[in-house]
């Protein structure tokens, strides 16, 4: 399964360690004006090495595209793209060659394939994200033209949370600072614990939140292609991620009278009060705010001894080594935007050709 999306399709492929990673988009409407630009500002916030609290990683991510784009524009033809690797330091996992690192893919690859890339993982690797940058930078683009704007941001990092609803905050500050949080004063307390958390050889996960507003009502398929099922299939499919929740989600504690949406004629417009559904109903987006959040869990390499077996079965430790992110959350904002972004696209499409 290394293709996403029915109708906006992405299949992806390339290791950590390989040649390149790259990816095939199919699907994209023909003449769409491509912003080079701005899918290359798009990667550079997904890429390693950018701040303190990330890995260094020194990787350019430029991207290269072979296909389906002619004079500046999409041509309704497959969309082929790559991004070569260039800093990989393979000899920094070659004592991991034999053991299975504690929470990661090692176990269940070797089970299940017979054998398994122990060179960052492989195709487990973070790096294969790449590519859903690239085709959501795409999405985006399309989406610009509907105005449907994506807008994702570090809400939680360990115990640290931002106290209100997304509305409160000036989402246009959240690049102003290096984990993303558009509250500065949050934003600086997130970052001093990312750093407490890295001097430690150790790793910390937390919240991204995603508002997607502008979408049109009717995207979403009754009764298996519901929209908020898709999008938790998108988030869900991005390494580390342990939750999804929309709307009011796992608040449970209220009753139906506090968590209804109640609508109104809202100037001849019908419109709701509240938006506890998170922009969707029955499985429908309803016109208002979609918005969600997404869980991470702590990066699984850590720079401290462990236990483990190796692929005999025999107890032993190890410890990591090499350049790993401490927190995956600053880096990540751009792929939870990019796969909400395909997602929405993918949806748009489908109900256009279903009506």
């Amino acid at each position: 399964m290394n293709s996403f999306g029915t109708l906006y399709r992405l299949t992806s492929f390339g290791e950590s360690h390989g040649a390149a990673v790259g990816g095939v988009i199919d699907g994209c409407p023909p003449g769409l004006e491509i912003d080079m630009d701005f899918i290359q500002a798009e990667l550079d916030r997904r890429r390693p090495g950018q701040s303190r609290i990330t890995t260094p990683r020194k990787e350019s991510d430029r991207v290269e595209f072979l296909s389906g784009i002619f004079e500046g524009r999409s041509t309704g033809a497959p969309i082929g793209f790559l991004i070569r690797n260039e800093n990989q330091q393979s000899s920094d996992y070659d004592h991991l060659k034999k053991v299975y690192r504690p929470s990661h893919a090692d176990y269940t690859y070797h089970l299940k394939y017979g054998h398994r890339d122990h060179r960052g993982g492989g195709r487990s690797s973070a790096r294969e994200t790449i590519a859903r940058v690239v085709a959501g930078a795409v999405a985006k683009l399309y989406l610009k033209q509907l105005g449907i704007q994506i807008r994702a941001f570090t809400s939680q990092v360990g115990p640290i949370r931002l106290e209100h609803d997304y509305k409160a905050y000036d989402l246009s500050l959240t690049e102003e600072n290096m984990v993303r949080c558009p509250d500065p004063e949050t934003a600086e307390r997130m970052v001093k614990l990312i750093q407490e958390v890295r001097y430690q050889g150790d790793t910390i996960g937390g919240v991204i939140t995603c508002v997607a507003s502008g979408v049109p009502v009717g995207l979403g398929e009754p009764v298996f292609g519901k929209l908020h099922a898709s999008l938790g299939s998108a988030m869900l499919s991005i390494n580390a991620v342990k939750g999804f929740e929309y709307g009011s989600g796992f608040n449970v504690e209220q009753r139906g009278s506090e968590v209804n949406d109640h609508f109104f004629n809202d100037g001849g417009k019908i419109n709701t009060r509240t938006n506890h559904s998170g922009g969707i109903q029955a499985g429908i987006s309803n016109g208002q705010d979609i918005y969600f959040r997404v869980a991470f869990k702590p990066v699984a390499t850590i720079l401290q001894e462990q236990e483990t077996v190796d692929i005999l079965g025999n107890d032993t430790t190890i410890k990591a080594r090499g350049r790993h992110d401490p927190c995956v959350l600053p880096r990540a904002v751009p792929i939870v935007e990019a796969m909400a972004a395909i997602t929405l696209l993918d949806h748009y499409l489908l109900a256009n050709v279903t009506r």
